[in-house]
């Protein structure tokens, strides 16, 4: 079915460009998360060739393609309210051969932002994707940081209140590799008091806002000393954490009696095997493997 008879683009429709080839295909492309210069010659070409742009805010990309020199663009909008009920669209474009391309806000679709459902399904359907390189605000977090980046783990935005977030946090602190995460300028007080709580004051962090842009700034220092500076300091723009891995390499090894006992208590609690296994392995940051095999030891005992 085209496209034009679902009225996406108006009584014009859409027309494929001639310079493409006929197979169809979804191309991920990482834009710029501060700086416009950032943007790569061949994200350029993508977004030139491309006969469809999907995107997270309209505005925000048409503001990028005009300072690129590409206009006149079909942009289709796809964020995290609708991306479901666009997965269809695209991939009847792709079918009929149209070249899609996929961008966000800032930085590469998918971490944490819109694409993984369509992404997803694009290879549950066998369809040809391709995956641009360029720039991640959790890799520039994380080389800027100056802590160990030979192995690191990346959370994203932690769950905002509750059990959950409070395992996320457990997790972390008994974590022994560095951890990256995103925050919100008016929640980053609560999340730095947090994290101190879970993982002590002394423990290293990095938290660093407006990356690429002129403002860009990097605070490095303990935790401790992070609450005192962020507690009266009104901040602005997404912040990214780097967080110090556990250097106890002790506390990040739970004994055979402790994952028992955490077993033991959440099935006195109700819950059924397979959950506790799942909050268990969570909270001591253990496979789930390992929690299940004790928690089948004490079902049978």
């Amino acid at each position: 079915m085209e496209l034009a008879k679902r009225g996406l683009f108006g009584d014009k429709g859409l027309t494929k460009s001639s310079s493409l080839q006929s197979q169809g295909m979804l191309s991920i492309v990482p834009t710029p998360i501060g700086n416009l210069e950032d943007l790569s010659f061949r994200a350029k070409q993508v977004l030139q060739q491309a006969d469809v742009i999907a995107c997270e805010d309209t505005r925000h990309t048409r503001i990028l393609l005009n300072w690129a020199g590409i206009f006149k663009k079909k942009l289709l909008s796809v964020h995290k309210f609708n991306e479901t009920n666009r997965i269809p669209y695209i991939l009847d474009l792709i079918e009929q051969g149209y070249k899609i391309a996929l961008v966000t806000d800032a930085g590469m679709p998918s971490i944490s932002d819109p694409g993984s459902k369509l992404i997803n399904e694009l290879i549950e359907q066998g369809m040809h994707i391709e995956v641009l390189p360029g720039p991640s605000a959790v890799i520039t977090a994380l080389v800027a940081s100056g802590m160990d980046s030979t192995r690191f783990c990346f959370e994203g935005f932690l769950p905002r209140k509750g059990a959950l977030r409070k395992a996320r946090l457990k997790s972390i602190s008994l974590e022994l590799r560095t951890t990256v995460l995103f925050e919100s300028p008016h929640r980053i007080k609560d999340t730095l008091c947090d994290l101190e709580a879970f993982c002590g004051g002394v423990r290293k962090v990095a938290v660093v806002k407006e990356l690429t842009k002129i403002y860009e700034n990097v605070w490095r220092g303990s935790l401790e000393q992070a609450i005192e500076k962020y507690s009266n300091l009104e901040s602005r723009g997404e912040h990214v954490l780097v967080l110090e891995a556990n250097m106890d390499k002790s506390e990040g090894l739970p004994s055979h009696d402790d994952i028992a006992q955490a077993i033991q208590q959440g099935l006195k609690e109700g819950k059924s095997l397979k959950d506790v296994v799942s909050l268990v392995a969570i909270q001591l940051s253990i496979p789930k493997r390992q929690a299940y095999e004790i928690g089948i030891e004490l079902k049978k005992s």
